[in-house]
């Protein structure tokens, strides 16, 4: 368990911050980006679960939440050997956590018609908020890529970070009446 006793250390004042090894790191370095962009798809899913009324898909997003922190503990924990086995000490997602994101995506999925349109960010209050959680997700998973292109990441946490996004589309259009209630895009509606 994570105790902290202490919030702030003073040690990041020279614009480094500690990883899982010890090691030090730059703020403005891709892992720190990255592991910053799930932080904030993070936020954005407990800003949309405040506005979800039914309690199983609170739940599910509240699991996805702890997911992401798993997931900011791999990214925190440097494999420059590639080895991405999860230990007793070393904290990694592993693919039975994207099997179950694929799962709730297949189960939400049976509740919608197909799409005949794009679908514009909006509608019911909670769907807007998942879209925007789904943009951040889409954000944290660029900056996941750009880490890997400097260093090795862990591809069960990459497959996560793409399968979510998916989940929450996905769910976003259950909140709005289960699609129902889409806002569909136009093609040059205004021109």
């Amino acid at each position: 368990m994570v105790k902290l006793n202490k919030i702030y250390t003073r040690t990041g004042d020279d614009g480094t911050t500690g990883l899982v090894d010890g090691s030090r790191c730059p703020k403005h370095s891709a892992r720190i980006a990255a592991i910053g962009e799930v932080d904030e798809a993070n936020c954005a899913i407990g800003h949309a679960i405040c506005a979800i009324s039914d309690d199983a898909l609170s739940a599910a997003l509240t699991r996805v939440q702890n997911d992401l922190f798993d997931l900011g503990a791999d990214l925190a924990t440097p494999a420059d050997d590639g080895d991405f086995e999860p230990s007793e000490m070393v904290l990694r997602v592993v693919p039975s956590q994207s099997e179950w994101i694929e799962g709730q995506i297949d189960a939400l999925n049976e509740r919608l018609e197909p799409l005949t349109s794009f679908v514009l960010p909006g509608g019911s209050e909670a769907s807007a908020r998942v879209h925007i959680a789904r943009a951040a997700t889409r954000s944290a998973e660029r900056a996941v890529t750009a880490m890997a292109a400097e260093t090795p990441v862990n591809p069960a946490a990459a497959a996560y970070i793409n399968r979510l996004s998916d989940l929450l589309f996905v769910l976003a259009r259950v909140l709005n009446d289960d699609g129902k209630s889409d806002v569909k895009w136009v093609p040059g509606a205004n021109r």
